[in-house]
C-alpha cells in the first residue's frame, strides 16, 4: 500500500448506501464510526467506517472539494503567491485558507449528518500527514520550490482540520509512511492480513478503490480501534 501524495484529481463518486441498523430510539445512534481523510492538493478522500475493529464496516466514500474554480490558484495557493511581496503573499494566503476551510466544511458537514441519519455517531477523523519537513516562517517557504509543494499539501490539511473541529470531531494525524505499522501495532494483525482486508472492504462499493481509499479506509479503522490511544 502505497502512501498517498499530491496528484491529479479523480473522478467523482457517491457514498456506498447502507442500510440503518436497528436503534431503541430513532434520535440516538447506536454505533461509533470514524473518518479517514487521504489529502491531495484542491480535495481529498473520505472514507468512513463503522462496526468494530474485529469486523469493520464501510460506511460512506466522498471527495471533498477544496478548491475554487472560480477563485484562481486556489488549487496550489504557495505557488501562485511565489514571487510576490511577503505582505501580498500573507494576504492573498488568508483569502486562500478561508475559501479552503469553508468548502472543507460544507463538504464535511453532510457527511457527519448523513452517518447521523443512519445510526452512526462520527467520534474521531484521522488526516493522512505528509513525511516533508515542516517550516513556519513564510519567506523560508517562498524561498523553496520544495516547500512551496509541501506548503501547498499542509494548506488542505489544515483546511481539513478546521473542518473536523467545526463538526466537534477529534483529530489525529498520521503519517502515511507510518500508517500500515500502526495499524498492524493497535489492530494486531500483519500487514499483509491488513492490506486484504482492506481490499475486501472495498469490494462492497466497486470502483475506484485505490490506494488513497485504502488508506484513508485503514486510518479510519485505525482510529475506530484506538480512538484513545496517541497516533501520529
Amino acid at each position: 500500500m502505497r502512501s498517498p501524495s499530491v496528484g491529479d484529481p479523480q473522478e467523482s463518486y457517491t457514498p456506498v448506501p447502507q442500510m440503518p441498523p436497528t436503534r431503541s430510539r430513532a434520535t440516538e445512534p447506536v454505533n461509533e464510526g470514524a473518518l479517514g481523510l487521504s489529502p491531495h492538493s484542491g480535495w481529498a478522500v473520505l472514507v468512513a467506517v463503522g462496526g468494530t475493529s474485529a469486523q469493520p464496516q464501510l460506511l460512506m466514500r466522498v471527495r471533498i472539494e477544496m478548491a475554487d474554480q472560480d477563485l484562481q490558484g486556489s488549487k496550489q495557493p504557495y505557488h501562485e503567491v511565489e514571487g510576490l511581496p511577503i505582505a501580498e503573499a500573507e494576504r492573498r494566503l488568508m483569502g486562500y485558507r478561508e475559501s479552503a476551510g469553508a468548502m472543507a466544511y460544507a463538504a464535511l458537514r453532510p457527511v457527519v449528518e448523513s452517518l447521523r441519519r443512519t445510526g452512526y455517531e462520527p467520534t474521531a477523523a484521522g488526516i493522512l500527514e505528509s513525511s516533508g519537513r515542516k517550516v513556519t516562517s513564510l519567506e523560508s517557504i517562498l524561498a523553496s520550490h520544495a516547500l512551496i509543494h509541501t506548503a501547498d499539501g499542509n494548506h488542505f490539511r489544515e483546511a481539513l482540520a478546521q473542518a473536523c473541529a467545526r463538526c466537534d470531531l477529534p483529530v489525529r494525524r498520521v503519517r502515511g509512511r507510518e500508517l500500515l505499522d500502526q495499524a498492524a501495532k493497535t489492530l494486531r494483525k500483519p500487514p499483509q492480513q491488513l492490506q486484504a482486508s482492506i481490499q475486501a472492504l472495498g469490494r462492497s462499493c466497486g470502483r475506484p478503490w485505490d490506494a488513497d481509499h485504502k488508506c484513508a479506509a485503514l486510518l479510519a479503522w485505525l482510529l475506530l480501534a484506538g480512538k484513545t490511544k496517541t497516533l501520529g
